[in-house]
């Protein structure tokens, strides 16, 4: 007989809004308590103390607008907030701070989270989509010097980017970017060269969300449809279609591989979080505890495994922590 899925370790509330954006934060020791970042649709970003299950800072620097991507950048202390007032701002929250240090205008109105890499100590990568419709623009942080803009063929009609992914293989070798686009086509592109290495249509519908496996090479995404694409880049840069996994019902807003790379969370707009065995898309559980659209999933990178923990944010203003598949 299959295992009835768990309840949520626990549950948060208290952002009063649709909760959009997740990230956790979890120190560099085995002892350090994992904090955890959302962001919501009334333009907060909260940080939850998960001993207590309470906020103990709520940032307001989006003018009420919703905030839809919350990373940090090199510890709990330095954060980049994005939202629909069409910017990203840097936080500093060092000694209790709650101040913006700085921000970048994107001039661009879609719901496209932007995405990080750490290429240097102190130096990061940021992708963002662009003021022009289909473009990407790659700035360098903390200066922001602009390093590139990805401007797709003429005439090639992808849309506006959705989605995307900043990776390297290793530590040296070169930036490169992984962009899902309103027409379904995920695109990997070259920093260095500004151009276009390969292009897959994966989906019908716009790519919601993607997320990479540089180890192993290997993507995933999903749309509005009822469908998971996975696919694979190999030697020749080339992507190309891995595998297909057909969903129940349609929709999914988010998609990430916990950094183990032993399982997946998809987020879904039937309410749903589902969970798969990353080596085989092999179906684990259904997580079934909202009763909106779930807008976001994170994984936590402890450094205890078994202390490894799973958000799930909702439309109905409710973030779920979970504790599954924690045993190595």
């Amino acid at each position: 007989m299959a295992l009835l899925p768990p309840d949520p370790q626990f549950v948060l509330r208290g952002t009063s809004a649709a909760v959009h954006t997740l990230h956790f934060s979890c120190g560099g020791q085995e002892r350090d308590v994992p904090v955890l970042f959302s962001g919501s649709e009334n333009g907060f970003i909260h940080v939850w103390n998960l001993k207590t299950h309470r906020v103990g800072t709520a940032l307001d620097g989006h003018g009420r607008k919703s905030v839809y991507c919350v990373e940090t950048m090199g510890g709990k202390d330095r954060l980049l907030s994005q939202g629909r007032d069409q910017r990203i701002c840097l936080w500093d929250l060092a000694e209790g701070r709650t101040s913006v240090t700085d921000s970048v205008f994107t001039e661009n109105v879609g719901f496209c989270r932007c995405s990080l890499l750490k290429v240097a100590e102190g130096r990061w990568l940021m992708a963002m989509a662009a003021k022009a419709l289909e473009e990407v623009q790659v700035l360098e942080l903390p200066s922001k010097t602009s390093v590139c803009t990805l401007k797709p063929e003429v005439g090639a009609k992808l849309g506006m980017p959705m989605c995307l992914k900043l990776w390297q293989l290793n530590c040296g070798s070169q930036p490169l970017l992984l962009a899902g686009y309103e027409d379904g086509s995920v695109i990997l592109w070259s920093l260095s060269m500004g151009k276009a290495l390969s292009q897959l249509v994966c989906h019908q519908e716009p790519v919601m969300s993607l997320d990479f496996d540089s180890e192993k090479a290997k993507g995933i995404s999903g749309s509005s449809e009822k469908v998971l694409s996975i696919w694979s880049l190999n030697e020749q840069q080339n992507l190309q279609v891995y595998k297909t996994h057909n969903l129940v019902n349609a929709g999914i807003s988010d998609i990430t591989i916990r950094p183990d790379k032993k399982i997946l969370a998809t987020a879904g707009w039937d309410h749903r979080i589902r969970i798969f065995g990353w080596k085989k898309l092999k179906p684990l559980a259904v997580l079934d505890y909202h009763t909106a659209t779930v807008h976001c999933v994170s994984f936590s990178d402890h450094k205890n495994p078994s202390e490894r923990l799973l958000a799930a944010g909702s439309k109905d203003h409710r973030i779920s922590i979970w504790s599954i598949y924690t045993q190595t």
